[in-house]
């Protein structure tokens, strides 16, 4: 099965001048789910031990889950701000068209755990990098930071000081 095939574009959305990469499609086809999470747990090596996995809303919490099942971790969500009801630390980052605060429990990651990041789409790396950060203040250790798809034109994997990988380019 391809899953690139199962990715549409939506012209102009969130704002104009901006090529959306849908991924709603591959969500729908059961097969293909379960085709991506498989494919995403194979990018981590099998030399690398994972405590926690970490879902960035909204779309990170979709595979993120199935990622952890996948990798015998625990599931940690990160969340825009006042989405969490405990004590959290926050990040400030920018995306490609604006800007946003992203949220993590202060006890859901303790020091030297071992953190895989997933997140749908990289695209400037900003919000990767808010996540990576938030991990190194808990006392976290970034494994790697994982994606179904990469936009290469944004530059985003330049922004990030640990090891990426992807499914997709575009």
């Amino acid at each position: 099965m391809n899953i690139h095939e199962l990715i549409r574009d939506i012209p102009d959305f969130p704002k104009r001048g901006i090529v959306f990469k849908d991924m709603t499609p591959l969500l729908a086809n059961s097969e293909a789910l379960v085709l991506c999470a498989d494919r995403l747990a194979r990018l981590c090596p099998d030399a690398i031990i994972i405590d926690k996995v970490i879902g960035i809303e909204a779309r990170g919490f979709i595979l993120g889950g199935m990622l952890a099942e996948r990798l015998n971790a625990g599931f940690i969500p990160v969340r825009k701000k006042g989405k969490l009801p405990s004590e959290v630390n926050s990040k400030s980052y920018g995306l490609e068209y604006g800007k946003d605060v992203l949220e993590i429990h202060k006890d859901a990651i303790t020091a030297g755990e071992r953190v895989l990041i997933h997140d749908d789409v990289l695209a400037t790396g900003g919000t990767a990098q808010a996540v990576c950060d938030l991990v190194e203040e808990l006392g976290g250790i970034v494994m790697q930071c994982n994606f179904i798809m990469e936009l290469d034109f944004l530059n985003g994997r330049d922004k990030l000081v640990t090891k990426v990988a992807s499914l997709l380019s575009y």
